[in-house]
């Protein structure tokens, strides 16, 4: 840092003591990169989905190394539309039918613009008041939508993969200090990230059960009881089982309430997996998937999976929140941590491992009051009946058949044909760039997987996307 000693002009002295950019050379370039997301919102269906790149390609185009002086921000703005843009795969594309589609709304991409200016980390109430409610009034609002019991108690992570491994954390202090190897349940169908949360728990590979599923991809309650009853013979203990509402290959449902019903007859933590499909509930007619949810300990769902919600946001309920607090608050925290003032003050720290906290909330307030629950509704209508409408088609056409049932949003189909082939289909769909799907394997089939999501999407999105299978199919032997 220089120190003024002469007697150059104010502008001089404000250059050379506030080397940050001034709030008129970010008035003018936020100006430009609000246009330029307006612009690329409303025109994304000019991208290709995907893009055509090589791996190496954007490092190559780089420096190898960072710049010893700062540059304008206009070069860096025009290197992130010549050189970032080219390579980016389109997530928020209408035709982004991959895994489970997602959506940054503008409502949200607002909102996430503003906690960036604000840049709070709300670890404790005193750190960020505002945040901290507004986290406790969002989810609470969210929770209703839902129809979950109000005792929950909600907290905002990054992903469910976060969400359940602190799930499975409070599992294990639920569980005490036995003697026996802890064992964890879930479904065959279930997301690696329940794996990997055991595994980070400590419970170990060798005490992960996949409990076999039936004819529509659901967890089998009477294999869980058998799982269950051999594990106690064993001199095991039993301890969490987590059931998946929405899996990630077919969106099936494991039944909730029967399995609710063997975790309380064996006092085990039920963490439900309601990533994808937990939104849905706020449609009146699928409330029900949410059946047994009452009986669970924690449970999580995405809105920036199919809330229109920009990555990442993951919401965290359980009825257990003390047992979370037991298990990752300490007894005696450091003096920068503790907190005075009035008991009822949240300090969300207390319940994760991670310390920091965005301020996540406020693009999720910013969702919820611009569309309200009818217009989150009627939007997620939409896409339920355009994956019906696409099935439809696939039923129609003798090449094709349906792979799984078509529950909310997603439709896993399959050519007539090998493995190869289908393959095959899904790589020449996706290399067009015109759309992107995703495949999985189901009944030892490599199946194909369409999933809307998108908040722009349409139903010529899924035309157009239909005839270019159908096309491309055609050209495959």
């Amino acid at each position: 840092m220089q120190v003024y000693v002469g007697p150059e002009p104010a502008s001089v002295i404000l250059k050379v003591m506030s080397p940050h950019m001034s709030p008129e050379e970010f008035r003018a370039a936020a100006h430009q990169t609000v246009d330029w997301i307006a612009d690329y919102l409303r025109d994304v269906r000019r991208y290709p989905v995907t893009p055509k790149v090589e791996p190496g390609v954007l490092a190559e185009r780089l420096p190898a190394q960072g710049p010893e002086h700062g540059e304008p921000i206009e070069k860096i703005l025009a290197d992130f539309r010549e050189l970032i843009v080219p390579g980016v795969t389109h997530w928020n594309h209408p035709r982004f039918f991959g895994y489970f589609s997602i959506s940054g709304s503008g409502p949200g991409i607002l909102g996430e613009m503003l906690a960036a200016a604000l840049n709070v980390n709300h670890m404790l109430w005193k750190t960020g008041p505002s945040a901290t409610e507004l986290e406790q009034v969002s989810l609470g609002w969210l929770r209703q939508w839902l129809g979950l019991p109000e005792q929950f108690f909600g907290m905002i992570h990054d992903t469910a993969s976060t969400a359940g491994l602190h799930a499975v954390i409070a599992a294990r202090e639920a569980a005490g200090q036995p003697d026996a190897p802890l064992v964890l349940y879930t479904s065959e169908h279930a997301n690696l990230s329940i794996d990997r949360a055991a595994l980070a728990a400590g419970i170990g590979r060798g005490n992960i059960r996949h409990i076999p599923v039936d004819d529509e991809f659901r967890m089998r309650p009477e294999a869980l009881a058998a799982a269950i009853k051999a594990d106690l013979d064993a001199g095991r203990k039993p301890f969490c089982v987590v059931p998946t509402l929405g899996t990630t290959s077919s969106s099936s449902l494991d039944p909730l309430p029967e399995i609710g019903a063997i975790a309380q007859r064996h006092n085990l933590w039920l963490h439900v997996d309601a990533a994808y499909a937990g939104p849905a509930a706020v449609l009146e007619e699928y409330r029900h998937i949410l059946a047994g949810a009452e009986l669970a300990d924690s449970i999580v769902v995405n809105p920036h999976k199919w809330l229109f919600t920009p990555v990442d946001l993951s919401a965290l309920y359980t009825r257990r929140p003390e047992v979370f607090r037991q298990a990752l608050s300490l007894e005696q925290a450091p003096a920068y941590l503790q907190a005075a003032g009035s008991a009822s003050a949240v300090n969300f720290s207390d319940y994760s491992v991670a310390l920091g906290r965005r301020f996540r909330a406020l693009k999720l307030w910013f969702v919820l009051r611009y569309f309200g629950r009818q217009g989150i509704a009627e939007i997620l209508r939409g896409h339920i009946r355009m994956a019906r409408e696409f099935a439809a088609g696939v039923s129609a056409d003798s090449r094709f058949e349906l792979a799984a049932p078509v529950l909310f949003s997603l439709v896993c189909f399959r050519l007539r044909a090998s493995d190869d082939q289908n393959r095959q289909l899904l790589e020449r769909v996706n290399a067009t760039g015109a759309a992107f799907l995703s495949g999985t394997t189901l009944r030892g089939k490599f199946v194909l997987r369409l999933a809307i999501g998108n908040i722009a999407t349409n139903d010529n999105d899924v035309a157009q996307t239909w005839e270019l299978i159908r096309s491309t199919a055609a050209s495959i032997s």
